[in-house]
Protein backbone atom coordinates (compact mmCIF):
# COMPACT_ATOMS: atom_id res chain seq x y z
CA UNK A 1 0.00 0.00 0.00
CA UNK A 2 1.25 3.24 -1.20
CA UNK A 3 2.04 5.89 1.76
CA UNK A 4 -0.46 8.98 0.34
CA UNK A 5 -0.61 12.61 2.23
CA UNK A 6 -3.93 13.27 3.22
CA UNK A 7 -4.19 15.57 0.24
CA UNK A 8 -3.46 12.92 -2.45
CA UNK A 9 -6.22 10.60 -0.87
CA UNK A 10 -8.54 13.72 -1.51
CA UNK A 11 -8.00 14.62 -4.98
CA UNK A 12 -8.43 11.45 -5.48
CA UNK A 13 -11.50 10.58 -4.21
CA UNK A 14 -12.80 13.99 -4.64
CA UNK A 15 -11.42 15.28 -7.26
CA UNK A 16 -11.76 18.65 -8.50
CA UNK A 17 -12.19 20.41 -11.98
CA UNK A 18 -12.38 16.97 -13.65
CA UNK A 19 -13.78 16.60 -17.35
CA UNK A 20 -13.10 18.78 -20.73
CA UNK A 21 -13.72 22.92 -21.24
CA UNK A 22 -16.28 23.44 -23.96
CA UNK A 23 -15.49 25.92 -26.30
CA UNK A 24 -17.52 29.03 -25.73
CA UNK A 25 -17.05 30.55 -28.89
CA UNK A 26 -15.79 34.53 -27.32
CA UNK A 27 -13.76 36.27 -29.39
CA UNK A 28 -11.02 36.77 -26.41
CA UNK A 29 -11.30 33.51 -25.15
CA UNK A 30 -9.58 30.29 -26.41
CA UNK A 31 -9.59 26.94 -25.28
CA UNK A 32 -6.97 24.34 -26.11
CA UNK A 33 -5.72 21.06 -24.43
CA UNK A 34 -1.90 18.82 -24.29
CA UNK A 35 -1.96 15.44 -23.93
CA UNK A 36 0.37 13.32 -22.29
CA UNK A 37 1.15 9.03 -21.90
CA UNK A 38 -0.83 6.28 -22.96
CA UNK A 39 -2.97 3.41 -21.81
CA UNK A 40 0.67 1.35 -22.53
CA UNK A 41 2.39 3.29 -20.54
CA UNK A 42 0.10 2.55 -17.53
CA UNK A 43 -0.71 6.42 -17.21
CA UNK A 44 -2.92 8.94 -19.68
CA UNK A 45 -3.55 12.65 -19.10
CA UNK A 46 -5.09 15.35 -20.76
CA UNK A 47 -5.42 18.65 -20.07
CA UNK A 48 -8.04 21.70 -21.11
CA UNK A 49 -6.94 25.13 -20.31
CA UNK A 50 -9.66 28.18 -21.06
CA UNK A 51 -7.39 31.41 -22.01
CA UNK A 52 -8.13 34.86 -22.32
CA UNK A 53 -5.87 36.07 -25.11
CA UNK A 54 -5.77 39.65 -24.62
CA UNK A 55 -3.93 38.76 -20.27
CA UNK A 56 -2.09 35.84 -21.62
CA UNK A 57 -4.23 34.53 -18.97
CA UNK A 58 -5.47 30.64 -18.00
CA UNK A 59 -8.77 31.11 -16.73
CA UNK A 60 -9.93 27.78 -16.48
CA UNK A 61 -7.97 24.36 -16.33
CA UNK A 62 -9.79 20.76 -16.18
CA UNK A 63 -8.49 17.10 -17.04
CA UNK A 64 -9.63 13.73 -17.88
CA UNK A 65 -7.06 11.13 -16.96
CA UNK A 66 -6.55 7.60 -16.82
CA UNK A 67 -4.12 6.49 -14.16
CA UNK A 68 -3.42 5.07 -10.29
CA UNK A 69 -4.50 7.74 -7.46
CA UNK A 70 -1.54 9.72 -7.50
CA UNK A 71 -2.49 10.64 -11.10
CA UNK A 72 -5.93 11.61 -10.24
CA UNK A 73 -4.58 13.65 -7.37
CA UNK A 74 -1.61 15.18 -9.37
CA UNK A 75 -4.17 16.14 -12.49
CA UNK A 76 -6.69 17.78 -9.91
CA UNK A 77 -3.85 19.83 -8.09
CA UNK A 78 -2.48 21.08 -11.31
CA UNK A 79 -5.36 22.31 -12.59
CA UNK A 80 -5.96 24.58 -9.33
CA UNK A 81 -2.60 25.34 -9.21
CA UNK A 82 -2.48 27.02 -12.73
CA UNK A 83 -5.56 28.29 -11.97
CA UNK A 84 -5.32 32.74 -12.71
CA UNK A 85 -1.57 32.60 -14.20
CA UNK A 86 -0.37 33.36 -17.16
CA UNK A 87 1.02 31.37 -19.45
CA UNK A 88 5.03 32.28 -19.05
CA UNK A 89 4.05 31.75 -15.05
CA UNK A 90 2.47 28.21 -15.39
CA UNK A 91 5.32 27.55 -17.68
CA UNK A 92 7.82 28.08 -14.36
CA UNK A 93 5.83 25.55 -12.57
CA UNK A 94 7.50 22.11 -12.86
CA UNK A 95 6.70 18.41 -11.52
CA UNK A 96 8.26 19.48 -7.95
CA UNK A 97 5.37 21.84 -7.51
CA UNK A 98 3.13 19.71 -8.22
CA UNK A 99 4.10 17.07 -5.28
CA UNK A 100 4.81 20.00 -3.24
CA UNK A 101 1.01 21.44 -3.59
CA UNK A 102 0.31 17.52 -2.58
CA UNK A 103 2.31 17.11 0.64
CA UNK A 104 4.45 14.53 -1.63
CA UNK A 105 4.18 11.97 -3.09
CA UNK A 106 5.41 8.77 -3.13
CA UNK A 107 8.80 8.23 -4.82
CA UNK A 108 7.80 5.50 -7.30
CA UNK A 109 4.84 7.83 -8.28
CA UNK A 110 6.87 11.10 -9.26
CA UNK A 111 6.30 10.39 -12.72
CA UNK A 112 2.46 11.53 -12.63
CA UNK A 113 4.03 14.65 -11.19
CA UNK A 114 6.17 15.00 -14.58
CA UNK A 115 2.81 13.80 -16.48
CA UNK A 116 0.87 16.92 -15.21
CA UNK A 117 4.42 19.09 -15.77
CA UNK A 118 4.53 17.99 -19.31
CA UNK A 119 0.80 17.81 -20.41
CA UNK A 120 0.68 21.56 -18.98
CA UNK A 121 3.96 22.28 -21.60
CA UNK A 122 2.48 20.72 -24.74
CA UNK A 123 -1.17 22.80 -23.97
CA UNK A 124 0.45 25.93 -23.70
CA UNK A 125 3.29 25.08 -26.72
CA UNK A 126 -0.22 24.40 -28.96
CA UNK A 127 -1.74 27.19 -28.08
CA UNK A 128 1.10 29.37 -29.23
CA UNK A 129 1.45 27.56 -32.33
CA UNK A 130 4.73 25.80 -31.93
CA UNK A 131 5.07 22.95 -33.91
CA UNK A 132 8.02 21.00 -32.62
CA UNK A 133 6.33 19.16 -29.68
CA UNK A 134 9.25 17.73 -27.84
CA UNK A 135 12.81 19.11 -25.95
CA UNK A 136 14.93 19.15 -28.91
CA UNK A 137 17.48 17.65 -27.16
CA UNK A 138 15.70 14.72 -25.65
CA UNK A 139 14.66 13.64 -29.68
CA UNK A 140 18.01 13.85 -30.97
CA UNK A 141 19.75 11.99 -28.19
CA UNK A 142 20.49 8.07 -28.11
CA UNK A 143 17.34 6.33 -27.61
CA UNK A 144 18.07 4.92 -23.98
CA UNK A 145 14.84 2.77 -23.32
CA UNK A 146 13.44 1.09 -25.83
CA UNK A 147 10.25 0.14 -23.84
CA UNK A 148 9.16 3.69 -23.04
CA UNK A 149 10.54 5.36 -25.71
CA UNK A 150 13.37 7.49 -23.31
CA UNK A 151 16.33 8.72 -25.10
CA UNK A 152 19.74 9.20 -23.32
CA UNK A 153 19.54 13.34 -22.96
CA UNK A 154 16.00 12.84 -21.31
CA UNK A 155 17.51 10.59 -19.00
CA UNK A 156 20.34 13.33 -18.71
CA UNK A 157 18.03 16.42 -17.91
CA UNK A 158 15.33 14.83 -15.62
CA UNK A 159 18.68 13.56 -13.60
CA UNK A 160 19.71 17.28 -13.50
CA UNK A 161 16.29 18.95 -12.92
CA UNK A 162 15.47 16.90 -10.45
CA UNK A 163 18.80 16.24 -8.87
CA UNK A 164 18.51 12.19 -9.06
CA UNK A 165 20.91 9.64 -7.56
CA UNK A 166 20.25 6.35 -8.28
CA UNK A 167 18.70 4.65 -11.43
CA UNK A 168 15.60 3.43 -9.47
CA UNK A 169 14.97 7.72 -8.72
CA UNK A 170 15.07 7.66 -12.96
CA UNK A 171 12.73 5.00 -13.43
CA UNK A 172 10.63 6.42 -10.79
CA UNK A 173 10.16 9.98 -12.26
CA UNK A 174 10.24 9.35 -16.40
CA UNK A 175 9.47 5.04 -16.24
CA UNK A 176 13.07 4.55 -18.12
CA UNK A 177 14.62 1.21 -17.13
CA UNK A 178 10.87 -0.15 -15.72
CA UNK A 179 10.52 -2.42 -18.62
CA UNK A 180 12.65 -4.98 -19.61
CA UNK A 181 15.65 -3.86 -17.73
CA UNK A 182 18.24 -4.13 -20.46
CA UNK A 183 19.15 0.20 -20.40
CA UNK A 184 19.34 -0.54 -16.59
CA UNK A 185 23.66 -0.31 -16.88
CA UNK A 186 22.72 2.89 -19.79
CA UNK A 187 21.30 4.88 -17.04
CA UNK A 188 23.46 3.89 -14.39
CA UNK A 189 26.66 5.02 -17.02
CA UNK A 190 24.99 8.32 -17.72
CA UNK A 191 24.50 8.75 -14.01
CA UNK A 192 28.17 8.31 -13.39
CA UNK A 193 28.90 11.13 -16.27
CA UNK A 194 26.76 13.74 -14.70
CA UNK A 195 28.03 13.16 -10.86
CA UNK A 196 31.71 13.25 -12.38
CA UNK A 197 30.93 16.79 -13.79
CA UNK A 198 31.75 19.91 -11.80
CA UNK A 199 29.15 21.00 -9.46
CA UNK A 200 29.15 24.44 -11.54
CA UNK A 201 28.83 22.67 -14.72
CA UNK A 202 25.77 20.55 -13.55
CA UNK A 203 24.29 23.54 -12.29
CA UNK A 204 24.77 25.50 -15.50
CA UNK A 205 23.67 22.75 -17.45
CA UNK A 206 20.19 22.50 -15.29
CA UNK A 207 19.54 26.00 -15.74
CA UNK A 208 19.83 25.72 -19.35
CA UNK A 209 17.81 22.77 -20.03
CA UNK A 210 15.30 23.97 -17.57
CA UNK A 211 14.51 26.90 -19.75
CA UNK A 212 13.59 24.85 -22.31
CA UNK A 213 10.43 23.45 -22.29
CA UNK A 214 9.30 19.95 -23.27
CA UNK A 215 6.07 19.17 -25.26
CA UNK A 216 4.77 15.86 -27.66
CA UNK A 217 6.17 14.53 -30.64
CA UNK A 218 3.45 14.24 -33.44
CA UNK A 219 1.94 10.83 -33.74
CA UNK A 220 2.11 9.35 -37.01
CA UNK A 221 -1.24 8.24 -38.76
CA UNK A 222 -2.53 4.59 -37.73
CA UNK A 223 -2.54 2.12 -40.16
CA UNK A 224 -5.54 1.02 -42.32
CA UNK A 225 -7.49 -1.38 -40.35
CA UNK A 226 -8.81 -4.52 -41.83
CA UNK A 227 -12.56 -5.49 -42.59
CA UNK A 228 -13.42 -7.60 -39.39
CA UNK A 229 -16.42 -10.05 -39.20
CA UNK A 230 -18.11 -10.14 -35.76
CA UNK A 231 -15.83 -13.11 -34.61
CA UNK A 232 -13.05 -11.24 -35.49
CA UNK A 233 -13.94 -8.34 -33.66
CA UNK A 234 -14.88 -9.69 -30.21
CA UNK A 235 -11.70 -12.11 -30.05
CA UNK A 236 -9.49 -8.76 -30.76
CA UNK A 237 -11.55 -6.33 -28.37
CA UNK A 238 -10.95 -9.51 -25.71
CA UNK A 239 -7.16 -9.55 -26.71
CA UNK A 240 -6.50 -6.01 -26.08
CA UNK A 241 -8.14 -5.87 -22.78
CA UNK A 242 -6.68 -8.68 -22.04
CA UNK A 243 -3.14 -7.71 -22.75
CA UNK A 244 -3.09 -4.27 -22.97
CA UNK A 245 -5.82 -2.75 -20.62
CA UNK A 246 -7.03 -5.40 -17.67
CA UNK A 247 -2.95 -5.19 -16.56
CA UNK A 248 -2.64 -1.70 -15.70
CA UNK A 249 -6.04 -1.69 -14.07
CA UNK A 250 -5.23 -4.67 -11.97
CA UNK A 251 -1.98 -2.94 -11.01
CA UNK A 252 -3.59 -0.28 -9.14
CA UNK A 253 -6.38 -2.51 -7.85
CA UNK A 254 -9.22 -2.36 -10.68
CA UNK A 255 -10.21 -4.70 -13.68
CA UNK A 256 -12.94 -4.91 -15.98
CA UNK A 257 -14.14 -7.54 -18.06
CA UNK A 258 -16.10 -7.85 -21.64
CA UNK A 259 -20.02 -8.11 -21.45
CA UNK A 260 -21.24 -7.70 -24.71
CA UNK A 261 -20.42 -6.83 -28.32
CA UNK A 262 -23.44 -5.21 -30.18
CA UNK A 263 -21.77 -3.99 -34.08
CA UNK A 264 -20.02 -1.10 -32.90
CA UNK A 265 -21.47 -0.84 -29.31
CA UNK A 266 -19.01 -2.72 -26.69
CA UNK A 267 -20.74 -3.06 -23.34
CA UNK A 268 -17.68 -3.32 -20.24
CA UNK A 269 -18.16 -3.90 -16.61
CA UNK A 270 -15.92 -2.58 -14.47
CA UNK A 271 -14.65 -4.37 -11.37
CA UNK A 272 -12.64 -3.83 -8.10
CA UNK A 273 -11.44 -0.22 -7.40
CA UNK A 274 -12.87 1.41 -10.90
CA UNK A 275 -16.31 0.17 -10.02
CA UNK A 276 -17.80 3.62 -8.22
CA UNK A 277 -14.25 5.16 -8.68
CA UNK A 278 -14.61 8.70 -9.05
CA UNK A 279 -12.83 8.92 -12.40
CA UNK A 280 -14.92 5.44 -13.88
CA UNK A 281 -16.83 7.67 -16.72
CA UNK A 282 -13.33 8.93 -17.40
CA UNK A 283 -11.32 5.30 -17.17
CA UNK A 284 -13.94 4.24 -20.19
CA UNK A 285 -14.27 7.08 -22.22
CA UNK A 286 -10.40 8.28 -22.63
CA UNK A 287 -8.61 5.05 -21.46
CA UNK A 288 -10.84 1.88 -22.12
CA UNK A 289 -12.74 3.36 -25.56
CA UNK A 290 -9.26 5.11 -27.12
CA UNK A 291 -7.43 2.34 -26.27
CA UNK A 292 -9.64 -0.11 -28.32
CA UNK A 293 -11.14 2.68 -31.18
CA UNK A 294 -6.96 2.83 -32.06
CA UNK A 295 -6.12 -0.72 -31.54
CA UNK A 296 -9.08 -2.40 -33.14
CA UNK A 297 -11.80 -0.17 -34.70
CA UNK A 298 -12.30 3.93 -34.60
CA UNK A 299 -16.10 3.39 -34.93
CA UNK A 300 -16.26 1.56 -31.51
CA UNK A 301 -18.60 3.15 -28.91
CA UNK A 302 -17.61 1.41 -25.34
CA UNK A 303 -20.24 1.68 -22.34
CA UNK A 304 -20.18 0.40 -18.76
CA UNK A 305 -23.17 -1.46 -17.53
Amino acid sequence: MWDYSEKVLDLFYNPVNQGAIEDPNESDVAVVYGEVGSIACGDALRLHLKVQVSADQILDARFQTFGCTSAIASSSALTEIIKGKTLDEALAIDNQDIAAYLGGLPEAKMHCSVMGQEALEAAIYKYRGIEVEHHEDDDEGTLLCKCFGVTENKVRRFILENNLETVEQVTNYIKAGGGCGSCLADIEDVLLEVQAAPESTRVAAGVALKETAPTLSDAEPPAPLPVLTNLQKIALIQQVLDEEIRPVLIADGGDVALHDVDGDRVLVRLKGACDGCASSADTVRYAIAAQLQERVLPTLRVESV
